[in-house]
């Protein structure tokens, strides 16, 4: 989701499958249980809702392109804020994603939890 979000951000979602176009979701990956996406809504499908990333040329970037729909009983909310690092806090809005210019500003590892998300 670069570069709206970097690895490692903590974020606030409200539960809710009540999502509109352009807002950043959270949804259980259709195809890899146990995983949670954040991705952008694009738009609601007969199938459920179609769910992009802000950056596809991104290494290992996975959305919709490559799994289809999200069924909408697999959206889990929408992202409100990110509240950590706290030097970068921001509160979302429905919009279209930002276009990546050069290269993202995320310090990997630099979170209380590290490049893996293992406190210590």
């Amino acid at each position: 989701m670069l570069p709206e979000l970097c690895p490692g951000d903590w974020l606030i979602a409200r539960r809710t499958r009540r999502i509109r176009p352009g807002q950043v979701v959270l949804a259980w990956h259709p195809a890899r249980a146990g995983l949670l996406l954040v991705k952008r809504a694009a738009r609601r499908t007969d199938d459920g809702w179609w769910l992009e990333s802000d950056n596809p040329a991104a290494p290992g970037a996975s959305d919709s392109s490559r799994f289809g729909p999200v069924p909408e009983g697999s959206i889990v909310g929408w992202v409100v804020a990110r509240y950590y690092p706290f030097g970068v806090i921001r509160i979302f809005k429905p919009s279209k994603p930002s276009k990546p210019n050069g290269p993202a500003s995320c310090e990997q590892g630099t979170g209380p939890f590290g490049k893996e998300g293992k406190k210590g």
